[in-house]
């Protein structure tokens, strides 16, 4: 028993819808993490620890870079290049220089014993040999003042010579002074001044040419790029990898040209995977939840589930060496676009992105391409206005160029840096173009499938739903021809409505065709037909009770004509939502007139429901009303047709008919301005028969009202109403 119970709850628990969400979510990342990680299954079967498990040969020639050699050469080259120098500030030695003659000057002319004087000019001289260290303190305390001055000015004419040349780091050693001074000694100098003056400069002379590092590594790297890179040629039929050979890195990339995925996946990769996956998916829900709820329907996340998966697997069954411009991220978007909206085809792309860039190690420049490309195709789809599919296939074309554009410019900056072929640019423009193109063609095409398969409707199905050559409407403009007209005018009202407070006016125009599909099951118990067919009002002979039942049939048999016809199911919400949850106030008060305010509610003589909960068919239903109404004025002015639709307005929004749709008083306000300037040119009387001659009524239309179940409905009623 306790098993049994157990076992009830658990297939409760399972069966639930939480669960169901569940099971659909993780099934489909682990689907998604399958086909990413498939790539690397193929190189796991012919690699095993870094060793070839049998000979792999070249079906086609392959030139490959020796990427490690390249590397070396490059190092090699970088390391020759001599550091960039650059001049320093040098004011300060020649400033040290003159410090230097003033300080011996004051030397000179202290009243002090001349020993003293001896060891502070010592100390201004860091000499090494005595020999030469005492001869230059013997001239500094003993040549006469014009000596020393000469001296001076000719060691200073001898620094700004050394310091227009420069002094390097380098340089900066005792003997190269000693050279570079000699070298640049002023001419007449003797060779008692050449040893005085080589000592005065090697005590402020210091480098005034120092390493400039930024240019340094620009000349580095500039002479890294002109190295050429390093190929190994594999001829057809060559082996690349003989069995048992370990596998390098010149023979990954051989066998990446070849067609081999070259990365093997482990237990700790697939989790990788399987949570960037996870995340991925995990935001794209939490954005629809946020921001587009009315997209979280199971078909709708199922449709972007199927493309996603799609473009996973194009990706995974790309040969390695292809470009990534040929994948089909353009027709993702498209049909994305289309099924749901704009904006959530591009989070949903450029989730994706992110994910297969990690997956299939894209470069970054394939990630920023489409990513941008992204961004311009949720602009252009928006603009489609769906009058042709043609405009599927422009909108593609316009795609493809913006990603020449895109790839041109990712490749005009990658060529200030490297040397990249121009036939490769050429190839992947090439790829770009036709891809937009070709995945406009497919989306075009593949629309049809999509809609029938997924119960979605899309503003291309809409429209050839809004043909006036289908079906379910040629029959309506036969059988019942006052309602088709009356449904023509609505569609005129609705659109221009939905237009002016930015609804969806295809999917007002279509609903309103549509909405009064139900009176094709009993045409003649409705006002607009019975005067095309010229016969009497059959509820002349009906109770207030039976009629009301009659009326309010008519959305519901609409809903069941329209499952036979295949209508998708956005347009039912008009079929049954166009008269909410109002009153059939007409026959409420014939029967109020008969049995007495007492004895009739008004619940019983309104209809089922429900009340609009969408823009669109809030629109319909003040549109169908207000086109009734004012058509049955005799002559209105404007100011009459105002007031009416006034009425309407004001009576819907006080029954409480507009609570659950999304419509706002500033919203209404436009829907009624646009209602008077369409019906002012509308303006058309109700036509009023009269009684028909004689000869005229023998030809009276003959056929059936009503079916025989509600015949003996109607009959069960009447006797009810007998025996009460």
């Amino acid at each position: 028993m306790i098993k049994t119970e157990f076992i009830k709850k658990l297939k409760e628990v399972l069966t639930s819808m939480q669960a169901c969400k569940a099971f659909a979510f993780f099934g489909f990342t682990v689907l998604m993490t399958a086909i990413i990680a498939s790539q690397n299954f193929f190189f796991q079967s012919i690699i095993e620890n870094g060793i070839s498990k049998r000979d792999i040969i070249a079906q086609k020639t392959l030139t490959v870079e020796d990427v490690k050699r390249t590397e070396q050469q490059r190092k090699e080259v970088a390391q020759k290049i001599e550091p960039v120098l650059a001049p320093a500030e040098d004011d300060f030695i020649k400033t040290n220089l003159q410090t230097l003659q003033n300080s011996i000057s004051q030397i000179r002319k202290k009243e002090v014993k001349e020993a003293e004087k001896r060891d502070e000019i010592g100390v201004l001289f860091d000499i090494s040999n005595n020999e030469l260290r005492n001869f230059v303190i013997n001239f500094m305390l003993k040549a006469d003042d014009a000596s020393i001055r000469e001296t001076f000015d000719k060691a200073s004419v001898t620094l700004s010579n050394i310091l227009r040349t420069g002094i390097t780091e380098r340089d900066y050693e005792r003997d190269n002074i000693k050279n570079i001074i000699r070298n640049n000694l002023v001419s007449n100098v003797s060779k008692r001044q050449i040893s005085i003056i080589s000592a005065v400069l090697e005590q402020v002379i210091v480098p005034n040419l120092v390493v400039d590092e930024f240019a340094t590594e620009i000349a580095r790297k500039n002479a890294q790029n002109a190295v050429k890179p390093y190929e190994v040629v594999f001829q057809k039929g060559e082996k690349i990898l003989f069995e048992g050979e370990p596998v390098t890195r010149l023979k990954r990339d051989a066998l990446r040209l070849a067609g081999y995925n070259v990365y093997e996946l482990n237990a700790q990769g697939l989790l990788a995977v399987y949570v960037i996956v996870f995340i991925g998916t995990l935001l794209f829900l939490s954005y629809m939840k946020y921001f587009e709820k009315d997209f979280l329907k199971p078909r709708y996340l199922a449709i972007c589930a199927f493309f996603t998966l799609f473009l996973a697997f194009t990706g995974a069954v790309l040969p390695t060496g292809f470009s990534p411009y040929i994948l089909p991220v353009p027709a993702f978007l498209i049909l994305t676009s289309i099924f749901t909206k704009p904006r959530i085809a591009f989070v949903s792309a450029i989730i994706m992105l992110c994910v297969m860039s990690v997956g299939y190690q894209y470069n970054v420049q394939y990630l920023v391409a489409f990513a941008l490309l992204s961004l311009f195709a949720s602009i252009a789809v928006s603009q489609i206005r769906y009058a042709e599919r043609a405009d599927v296939i422009k909108t593609g074309f316009y795609i493809g160029l913006a990603g020449v554009l895109v790839v041109l410019s990712i490749y005009a900056l990658e060529k200030c840096l490297i040397d990249v072929s121009n036939g490769l640019i050429v190839k992947d423009c090439i790829f770009i173009l036709l891809n937009g193109i070709i995945s406009a063609i497919i989306a075009s095409g593949s629309l049809p499938l999509f809609e029938s398969t997924f119960k979605i409707i899309t503003p291309y199905g809409l429209a050839e739903l809004g043909d006036h050559n289908q079906k379910l409407l040629k029959r309506l403009q036969m059988d019942a021809p006052g309602t088709y007209h009356h449904s023509l005018m609505v569609a005129s009202l609705s659109e221009a409505a939905a237009e002016a407070i930015g609804a969806d006016p295809i999917l007002a125009r279509v609903g309103a065709l549509y909405h009064d599909i139900g009176k094709l099951k009993r045409p003649l118990f409705f006002v607009e037909n019975q005067s095309y067919f010229m016969i009497e009002n059959p509820h002349n002979g009906f109770t207030p009770r039976i009629s009301k039942m009659i009326i309010t049939a008519h959305p519901k048999d609409g809903v069941e004509i329209a499952k036979e016809y295949k209508l998708p199911p956005i347009i039912h919400n008009f079929i049954l939502q166009h008269h909410g949850e109002g009153l059939t106030s007409y026959f409420y008060n014939q029967a109020v007139k008969e049995e007495g305010v007492d004895n009739v509610k008004e619940e019983q003589f309104r209809y089922t429901g429900p009340k609009p909960n969408m823009k669109e068919t809030a629109i319909l239903m003040l549109a169908d009303a207000v086109e009734s109404a004012v058509r049955s004025l005799k002559n209105p002015t404007p100011e009459e047709i105002e007031a009416m639709i006034d009425k309407i307005i004001v009576e819907r929004l006080n029954d409480a008919q507009l609570s659950d749709s999304p419509l706002t008083l500033k919203d209404i306000k436009k829907i009624a301005g646009t209602f008077l300037r369409i019906l002012r040119g509308m303006q058309h009387n109700r036509i009023k028969y009269q009684d028909l001659p004689e000869e005229l009524q023998k030809d009276k239309i003959n056929m059936p009202l009503l079916d025989a179940d509600l015949e003996n409905k109607i009959k069960q009623l009447n006797n009810e109403d007998k025996d009460a």
